[in-house]
């Protein structure tokens, strides 16, 4: 079990608000009294996750620090910030590495490229480029294409194209190096499942996949990301929402999906279980 009292994590020397700190003990006690590590893992995600319900959505968290700062917190989540976490406290509750460290590494492996931290540019920002990365390193499946899912063509480079919109691009590094970026990714091929298909693609799905929604804005590869809710009544939708202000479940996806116009589909990955 942690040490509740323990304020750093030494990998990363990272402190820990005392929310955190309580929402974690809380998980991680919950999970040995359940024996959730015992569960297969798409069903660990999801209780995890259920455990976020009704934290705060807050945006930017991750733009405020002046400079590349890991910041790793339960207090309140954007939606990327949200499967970050949930999958890094999953990853640590399967394996028995139930440390403050353990699961402050687990967020820092999922959000840089190559899972380390260095300036903005490492920060693996457009989402299809975080799960290239993660993929690329073991964690994680891109199952759109074999679930019904047909090409996305689609030129991402809405940062470069908006860079008053982003304060750390005012630096000519971190422009050129997000254009590099970009560029790189151009190779990458895309695949979506369209928004009227989802419903047929649910057998596919599990509890734990992860979400991300397919977007028509110029630019853009996904708007928003979250995970599959799966019970005997529903195939719904976990996610850090924006209009609602915090973690919640849509009891559709399909219907969440096509109730923004700019959502034309999903993508969908699962994770991988670390356990092997």
């Amino acid at each position: 079990m942690p040490n509740a009292g323990e304020l750093v994590a030494a990998d990363t020397l990272v402190a820990l608000d005392a929310e955190t700190k309580a929402l974690f003990t809380s998980v991680i006690e919950r999970a040995d009294v359940e024996e959730w590590a015992t569960l297969p893992y798409g069903e660990l995600v999801q209780k995890v996750g259920e455990m976020m319900i009704g934290q705060p959505y807050i945006g930017g968290l991750l733009d405020e620090p002046a400079t590349e700062t890991l910041v790793v917190t339960l207090r309140a989540f954007d939606c990327v910030l949200y499967i970050e976490n949930v999958l890094a406290l999953a990853n640590a509750i399967a394996t028995g590495q139930t440390d403050h460290a353990s699961y402050v590494r687990g967020v820092r492996e999922l959000r840089y490229r190559g899972g380390e931290m260095g300036a903005y540019c490492s920060r693996l920002h457009y989402f299809s480029d975080w799960i290239r990365d993660n993929e690329a390193r073991g964690t994680l499946t891109n199952i759109t294409e074999a679930s019904g899912g047909e090409a996305f063509d689609k030129r991402i480079d809405f940062m470069s194209t908006h860079r008053d919109a982003y304060p750390h691009l005012a630096a000519d590094s971190s422009y050129a190096c997000i254009v590099d970026m970009e560029a790189d990714l151009a190779g990458t091929e895309l695949y979506y499942i369209p928004q009227n298909r989802i419903a047929q693609a649910y057998g596919f799905m599990q509890p734990g996949d992860i979400i991300a929604t397919a977007t028509s804005i110029g630019g853009l590869d996904v708007t928003h990301t979250g995970f599959v809710h799966k019970t005997a009544a529903h195939t719904g939708f976990m996610h850090a929402s924006l209009s609602s202000e915090q973690v919640k479940i849509s009891d559709d996806l399909q219907s969440y999906v096509q109730g923004i116009k700019s959502q034309v589909g999903i993508v969908l990955v699962r994770p991988k279980d670390p356990r092997g």
